[in-house]
């Protein structure tokens, strides 16, 4: 690996493109490098993990309502809609979009926490949905999709967003436009413009997450996708971008993120070095944002030591500076202890997520968000008197560039009221791979099997789970086979007249 500096230049001083960020991920795009067998297989694993939530999420309101936009945008030769018969096919953007938000709805696909956060399985409904209209190979999607792991891991270890309030979608875009490069194997010139124009449109504030957070957070990652993927038909058609898109004067860099000073040391794969970044990224086995799962393991166990719940006084979260500023009470954030917020804001309150995970020492992915769970009294009491501090240890774990150290836990300590302390603590999830019980293929298809029990027959299921495995032997056209497909009566329906 190297460090790519990236800074701000005056448009007095041309910047040659082969030295600025976005060449060097066309580069990474359209280098051939020979694949890694661990990467294969955890694509084939992140594939399943997509394919579990998004069949879960399929009659939840934001995901009906993308479908129906969807479903207005037919194409004889395009792409398929997660549910929907495969006798019915759509643009691959519009396919993008709803995949993509069945995706992300429950917010529970894979992670890479570092600089900046990410969702690293968003990348995987545009490329799917693109290899579909343009009858690509397994193989061929297999090469896309870990570019794009690549790129998005490298640009979240070195930008930091959040700081700024910039969504992280903004890393998205481009890596999905570099993914699209390198499956549809376009030279570096082409790649080089659609990652511009990606990281140019993709640019959102973080708004989205906090506050009263509406479906928007499901909805954000598909677009990014689905304005990638705009983006690589335009450049394809030979239209260019706005550029140096990091570097220029006035860039996302100097206008949006750290202005006109900035240095960043982007760590990027050298030429013909395997892409394996895909294996430094993580799932989850709860249904919640990604730095409260070794706490949800935390509460099961602090549960099995606390006798009776009723004596607890406070509970103090000794944890990171992003768990406590973004999920935590350093949010400052009422809608975070309130009984009436929405799911998504309710997977975005670590008060919350402990509080339940306490009580009923397990996590459910629809159980644990009900309006009557998040008003249940004993529940608000102990979700009241949870508060969250930054501990520089806590934080330091969370940057550090060494996968194995690497850490996202907490030190949980619970005060009862006769004034005994109960202490427990952990660095990372069980899940994770350097957890106690790391996810492995099975945890894979364990996961989607719970998730997709009644809504898929077992043939479909059994189908489905027999072809992903074969994933890297599927030729040009059988992709479509990776389309799960559920009765129709099982799929909800949103009658509103929209737009389209």
């Amino acid at each position: 690996m190297i460090a790519h500096k990236v800074k701000v230049y005056p448009s007095k001083i041309h910047l040659p493109k082969k030295n600025q960020l976005a060449w060097k991920i066309a580069e990474i795009a359209s280098d051939n490098a020979k694949l890694n067998k661990d990467a294969i297989e955890m694509v084939i694993n992140r594939i399943i993990d997509n394919a579990s939530v998004a069949i879960a999420s399929l009659n939840r309101g934001p995901v009906i309502s993308s479908r129906e936009m969807a479903l207005k945008h037919s194409r004889k030769k395009g792409a398929l809609l997660f549910g929907v018969s495969n006798k019915f096919r759509f643009d691959c953007e519009w396919a993008a979009w709803s995949n993509g938000t069945a995706v992300r709805e429950l917010d529970f696909h894979d992670t890479f926490l570092a600089a900046d956060y990410s969702h690293p399985g968003d990348n995987i409904p545009p490329l799917l949905s693109v290899a579909q209209q343009n009858k690509r190979s397994g193989l061929d999607l297999l090469k896309g999709i870990i570019t794009a792991y690549e790129v998005q891991v490298n640009l979240v270890k070195g930008i930091c967003l959040h700081k700024h309030k910039v969504d992280h979608i903004a890393h998205l875009g481009p890596s999905v436009a570099a993914g699209l490069g390198t499956m549809l194997k376009l030279n570096t010139e082409t790649i080089y413009q659609a990652v511009q124009q990606a990281l140019h449109t993709t640019i959102s504030t973080r708004q989205s997450r906090k506050g009263e957070i509406s479906s928007w957070k499901a909805y954000a990652p598909a677009h990014a996708g689905k304005l990638a993927i705009e983006a690589v038909d335009r450049v394809m058609r030979g239209e260019g971008a706005p550029s140096p898109i990091y570097e220029g004067e006035d860039s996302v860099i100097a206008r949006i993120l750290d202005g006109k000073k900035a240095l960043y040391k982007v760590p990027l794969p050298r030429k013909g070095q395997p892409k394996k970044a895909i294996l430094e990224t993580y799932t989850k086995e709860y249904s919640a944002e990604y730095q409260s799962q070794a706490l949800i393991d935390l509460a099961k166990k602090l549960k099995k030591r606390i006798q009776n719940l009723n004596q607890i006084k406070k509970i103090d979260i000794y944890t990171s500076h992003h768990t406590h500023y973004v999920i935590g009470t350093g949010a400052n954030d009422p809608q975070k202890m309130d009984p009436n917020a929405s799911r998504e804001t309710l997977d975005h309150s670590i008060m919350y997520i402990f509080a339940v995970a306490l009580e009923d020492g397990n996590w459910h992915h629809i159980k644990s968000y009900t309006r009557a769970r998040a008003k249940k009294k004993s529940t608000i009491k102990i979700w009241r008197s949870i508060k969250t501090h930054e501990d520089k240890k806590w934080t330091k774990k969370y940057h550090d560039p060494n996968p194995k150290k690497k850490a996202f836990g907490a030190k949980v300590v619970v005060t009862l009221k006769n004034g005994k302390k109960i202490v427990e603590q952990k660095d990372r999830a069980d899940a994770h791979p350097y957890g106690s019980r790391p996810f492995k293929r099975e945890n894979y298809i364990n996961k989607f099997l719970t998730l997709t029990k009644n809504i898929l027959d077992k043939k479909e299921s059994a189908r489905f789970l027999r072809i992903v495995q074969k994933l890297k032997q599927l030729k040009p056209g059988q992709l479509d086979m990776l389309n799960i497909v559920v009765k129709r009566d099982k799929l909800k329906r949103n009658f509103k007249k929209g737009i389209f």
